[in-house]
């Protein structure tokens, strides 16, 4: 194996790969580099109109995600890495830094720039070297270095566009395409290193490793002066190395003179490391891969894969990680570290008035989760904790786009629902009445049903506001001038919507009880909204051009879907539209789906793939003119009268 040389060289070292690409970790497990697993939590937000080239930006990425798990492996893990490695790809067409497209309209506009074109590749990575010294500290080596390789489309035709746009593989990938698979049939010819373009350069990546461990002869630089750099003597230089350099030429380190020294304090001695993980393959294939049972069946032992474990392990703790969330929005926990940001976990255990430990576990929790992070200070020789930009966000209970009623809702409605979950699928019935006599009679259940509704109706603006600008601006409603939202709740959408089309006036239809609580959601400033109380099910619709369904049908038994629909049709005339929105499940229902977990409610209603709802509607008198996934809470379609 192309390693050999240099993997004695890390036997019994920590190996850390600071990237979960399923493409970066094939091509090191095939080389037969052994090494762990730890995702960065760097967010990908430089600005590249800093960088010269666009190499550059790669790199500077690279060594931001390697960094970052090496410092917080250190500090959180209790156990210092002894090699970290960080990548990045990113695809460039006449100057233009082309990363993973957000939409479908997103990847369209990329491969439309690439077609006909040659275009460059780049990867840039970085090598962190750990060592660990007597006084706690930490010495961090970096090495980093880029890689270049042209790559030439074919002209590509609308439909060869869509065709593979609709495959959805090139969601995730940078410039919207993947060489090693269907991509590579859009591809007339590469200039460079083929592994490069999937995502990690290995032969450059081989060659670093043979400067770091010069002892290795398998490898000889490009350049005519090699570069004699020991292992002790790169980790006791505690050099931060600014290498930039073509993808020809080897670089040669820095003095130690001109690199600044870059430590870190540690929390905790350092753990034992282990390059061998659990979730790594082993060697065992080579010995004996199959077992024959007494039933004379073979059956595979090389032990679970390391992605189908950590699928497991996702979800098993799931449960544990919702609760988190739900707990520390509880406490308010981030409207306190808005409000007084650097507390450390004994202050924040005072204002929450919970125990010490509780408090400190609890912060560390969502450490781990990308809710909070900690700052060290000099002024104080604990950690203290603030929010990350996620749950200043969305979090906090006063953000723009705060979910925080909706969490409570989750944590006070769904989860009592969902602890009840193998009697629900044994029944087939909702649990609902079973969890309000568990409340009645444990007196959890307080509030009045005034106050409940209250809580509801917040809980539902908070994710309806999240959704609603995706909802409003799917679709060109610029032929509409009256709307009615029916079940509109708080106006949410309706309010959205007015903003993006502004010939627009839209009625809220809802329950007398729910327009009545809907005054402190109402922006009384906007005429184009108004409020009317009615029972959709019974009382006459608004006249209106467009009828809106904002997660209502969902929720209904066949009978009062049918009901609804019918009274919408019946007050449309030709050229009428009906924008519907509600998560779309998979044709096959086989997909991850938010929709099929919350079907495991048990509500009255049913859960739908878009074709279902099409096909719901037609019989109504409507046809789908259009569909939109949005990648936001809900999905949108717009149907026409017939």
């Amino acid at each position: 194996m192309v390693l050999n040389p240099v993997i004695s060289k890390l036997s019994g070292k920590l190996v850390v790969l600071a990237s979960s690409s399923p493409r970066r970790l094939e091509i090191l497990r095939n080389a037969g580099l052994r090494f762990e697993v730890v995702p960065s939590w760097f967010k990908e937000t430089l600005d590249k109109g800093l960088f010269k080239a666009p190499h550059e930006y790669a790199v500077e990425t690279a060594k931001q995600k390697a960094l970052e798990v090496a410092r917080r492996m250190t500090i959180k893990h209790l156990k210092t890495p002894d090699v970290v490695i960080g990548a990045d790809t990113i695809v460039t067409v006449n100057g233009m830094i082309l990363e993973k497209p957000v939409d479908k309209q997103d990847a369209y506009r990329m491969l439309s720039s690439l077609s006909g074109k040659e275009h460059s590749v780049f990867t840039g990575v970085a090598i962190v070297l750990c060592h660990d010294k007597d006084n706690d500290e930490v010495d961090y080596q970096l090495i980093d270095f880029y890689e270049e390789t042209k790559v030439k489309f074919a002209e590509l035709s609308e439909d060869m566009l869509w065709e593979y746009i609709n495959s959805g593989e090139p969601m995730d990938k940078a410039g919207g395409y993947g060489i090693q698979a269907l991509g590579g049939m859009l591809v007339e010819y590469v200039h460079g290193d083929f592994l490069n373009v999937v995502g990690f350069p290995l032969n450059h990546f081989c060659k670093q490793l043979g400067v770091i461990y010069n002892h290795c002869s398998f490898f000889t630089p490009d350049t005519t002066e090699t570069v004699n750099l020991s292992v002790s003597d790169s980790l006791s230089t505690s050099i931060l190395s600014q290498q930039k350099e073509s993808s020809k030429n080897i670089p040669r380190p820095k003095s130690p003179s001109s690199s600044p020294l870059h430590k870190v304090k540690k929390t905790s001695n350092k753990s034992e490391a282990k390059v061998s993980s659990l979730f790594e393959d082993d060697d065992r294939e080579t010995i004996s891969p199959m077992l024959r049972s007494k039933d004379g069946a073979m059956h595979d032992d090389r032990g679970p894969k390391k992605e189908d474990l950590e699928l497991i392990n996702k979800l098993i703790d799931g449960f544990k990680a919702s609760k988190a969330l739900f707990t520390a929005s509880k406490y308010c926990l981030f409207d306190l570290l808005h409000t007084k940001p650097g507390l450390d976990a004994e202050q924040v255990s005072q204002e929450i008035k919970a125990s010490v430990k509780g408090t400190e576990t609890l912060l560390e929790a969502c450490v781990s989760l990308g809710l909070i992070k900690t700052k060290d200070t000099t002024e104080c020789p604990k950690p203290v904790f603030e929010n990350t930009d996620l749950a200043t966000r969305l979090l906090r209970s006063d953000a723009n786009f705060s979910l925080h009623a909706y969490i409570q809702h989750c944590n006070d409605k769904i989860w009592p629902l969902f602890t009840h979950l193998e009697s629900a699928v044994k029944e087939g019935t909702s649990q609902r009445e079973k969890v309000k006599k568990f409340k009645e009679i444990s007196q959890d259940s307080l509030c009045s049903s005034e106050e409940a509704t209250l809580r509801f109706m917040h809980a539902m603006h908070s994710s309806a506001k999240i959704a609603a600008t995706a909802v409003a601006a799917a679709f060109d409603l610029s032929k509409y001038k009256t709307a009615c939202d029916v079940g509109g709740c708080t106006g949410a959408v309706s309010y959205e919507l007015i903003k993006i089309h502004p010939e627009l006036t839209v009625t809220v239809l809802d329950l007398p009880s729910v327009v009545e609580k809907s005054e402190p959601f109402q922006q009384h400033t906007e005429e184009r909204v108004t409020f009317k109380s009615g029972d959709f099910l019974t009382d006459e619709l608004p006249k209106a051009d467009l009828y809106i369904l904002v997660r209502i049908l969902h929720d209904l038994t066949d009978e009062k879907l049918h009901i609804l629909l019918r009274k919408i049709s019946d007050a449309c005339t030709p050229g009428c539209g009906l924008l519907l929105s509600e998560i779309f499940l998979d044709e096959n229902r086989s997909g991850p789906s938010r929709g099929l977990l919350q079907a495991l409610s048990m509500s009255e209603g049913k859960q739908r793939s878009a074709a279902e709802y099409s096909r719901l509607l037609k019989r109504h008198g409507f046809l789908t003119a259009q569909v939109k996934y949005t990648d936001n809470l809900l999905d949108a379609m717009l149907c026409i009268k017939a």
